[in-house]
């Protein structure tokens, strides 16, 4: 089953739609990025935080030697917590996170969140340009920055970040922020599109899933992917994990996509912690 491809502003391109991993651990972690392999799965989204690189490592490698996938085709990224900000931090964890992986190069490494009351996302962004002119990162993002911080890495290092990954799903789209991204050619990634499910049990998706013979987390990522959003649903399960993947071939209507613009809560749509104050 084919997934759109999105560009990135530092001219290489990522499948839209991957696997997320968050809080997957042990076999069924490997067992359930072995079958997402099996359906088309190609872009693979973990962290140092999830504690399931070596996991995810060893379901690639493991996929990779039985023939089944190559290392060009994969799209595999991670990101650097809290506690391994600042230059000596980032480059220890980065190596870290490179040999649980058992890869020689990330395609995508990310800074967690920006942690603004440490001020070291800059410094940080730094070390980890260094490391992509050594090769062994492809593309350098961030994830739960906004417009202040993103603003202060471009400024002082000249760099723009191809992607931020932020918490957007139907009720929470953040268009400021996005509007911002478009701006300065950021790719906009959202996690938790489903918003812990939420988005299942509401009626204007119900609506449009019924009429188009979907289901609502199909429609929900449907929306995101119109929008030009990156999306990482996680499942553990194969039946979702096959129905989240075709939700790239289902299309929207203007009405559909109106009609769920119109869920949009405002800062009061946001389920998680805000990244202007976390983790204090």
């Amino acid at each position: 089953m084919s997934v759109p491809f999105i560009s990135f502003n530092d001219d290489r391109e990522m499948p839209q739609l991957g696997l997320g991993t968050y809080k997957m651990t042990g076999q069924e972690c490997i067992t359930a990025v072995r079958e997402a392999i099996e359906l088309g799965y190609r872009h693979f989204d973990t962290a140092t935080l999830y504690e399931n690189e070596a996991e995810l490592g060893q379901a690639l490698n493991d996929a990779m030697r039985a023939g089944d996938v190559t290392r060009d085709e994969l799209f595999i990224t991670s990101k650097v917590w809290h506690d391994s900000h600042g230059a000596k931090g980032v480059d220890a964890a980065f190596t870290e996170s490179l040999k649980k992986l058992q890869l020689d190069y990330l395609d995508l490494y990310l800074i967690h969140w920006p942690w603004p009351q440490a001020g070291l996302y800059v410094e940080t962004f730094e070390e980890m340009a260094r490391l992509q002119g050594m090769g062994q990162i492809a593309s350098i993002g961030v994830a739960n920055f906004y417009e202040e911080t993103l603003q202060e890495i471009i400024a002082r290092t000249g760099i723009v970040p191809v992607l931020n990954q932020v918490e957007l799903h139907p009720g929470f789209t953040q268009p400021e922020l996005r509007e911002f991204h478009d701006e300065h050619g950021i790719v906009t990634e959202a996690w938790s599109p489903l918003a812990r499910g939420e988005v299942l049990n509401n009626a204007e998706s119900k609506n449009v899933a019924q009429r188009l013979e979907a289901t609502p987390g199909q429609v929900a990522i449907a929306y995101l992917l119109a929008k030009g959003i990156s999306v990482i649903p996680k499942s553990t399960k194969r039946e979702r994990l096959e129905e989240n993947l075709a939700a790239a071939q289902l299309e929207l209507s203007h009405d559909d996509i109106a009609a769920i613009d119109a869920l949009d809560n405002g800062a009061a749509g946001r389920l998680y912690k805000d990244p202007r104050e976390f983790p204090g």
